[in-house]
């Protein structure tokens, strides 16, 4: 079984109504202008069906811990993850979370200004009102005591965490919370991993973030392992 997601229970996006669609693996907590809880599970289910039949002709694509190169036939979401992959050093499913997120996100900004979707810690999100998302670390004594402001804007952003002592996605690092911030929600996802991947100790997290900032499109990271912290980039960090 998954792990409960109980830190949905501190979420609270003011003005917006809340609902969740669980397709297969796929678990989604999302804020909308109103419920679009059908909309969202049809889009989940396409976009669900292009990684799956892909899959099936290339198993490659599940189970590289490298980054490859696809098709210039794959369907778009295949094409984006592989592109983060290749952009972040990883494999192209570190990215799948964040892909799948961002990709129902755009599709239900046709009914609602609005969009917030969460897949297992990874968040694309548009909002006409500031937010702050706050940062879950595990056991570290930081955690959800500091949040990322968002301010109000006609982009999209997305908002990916990586934990290697949390949660059930693959990490080879020991960070509390490796969480990178981009206009690419995918590239966010496959960074946090890439940049997770090297703290095993505090004393790691600022070649981490070295790392991280090197990278084309990337607008912030955070870095939390035990008691310290790390940030770079165009980020606000607010005490909660």
């Amino acid at each position: 079984m998954g792990e409960a997601r109980t830190y949905r229970e501190k979420m609270l996006a003011r003005g917006l109504v809340s609902f969740h669609v669980a397709v297969k693996e796929t678990d989604l907590h999302i804020s909308a202008s109103r419920n679009l809880e059908k909309e969202a599970e049809k889009w989940v289910r396409k976009y669900r069906q292009e990684l799956e039949e892909f899959i099936v002709k290339q198993p490659i694509f599940q189970e590289s811990l490298k980054p490859l190169d696809v098709p210039a036939t794959s369907p778009d979401i295949v094409k984006s993850m592989a592109e983060a992959a290749k952009k972040a050093g990883v494999g192209p499913m570190a990215a799948v979370a964040g892909a799948i997120a961002e990709y129902v996100g755009k599709e239900l900004l046709k009914y609602s200004d609005q969009i917030i979707v969460e897949n297992g810690g990874d968040i694309f999100i548009r909002t006409s009102k500031p937010r702050i998302v706050a940062v879950y670390a595990g056991e570290s004594p930081l955690s959800n005591k500091v949040g990322l402001e968002i301010s109000p804007t006609r982009n999209s952003l997305g908002v990916c965490t990586s934990a290697g002592t949390i949660g059930h996605s693959l990490s080879f690092g020991r960070a509390d919370a490796a969480v990178v911030v981009s206009k690419d929600t995918a590239l966010a996802d496959a960074v946090a991993t890439a940049i997770g991947n090297k703290v095993h100790y505090p004393e790691d997290i600022q070649n981490a973030l070295d790392y991280g900032k090197s990278i084309d499109g990337i607008q912030g990271i955070v870095i939390i392992k035990d008691d310290r912290i790390g940030a770079w980039g165009d980020i606000k960090i607010s005490s909660l």
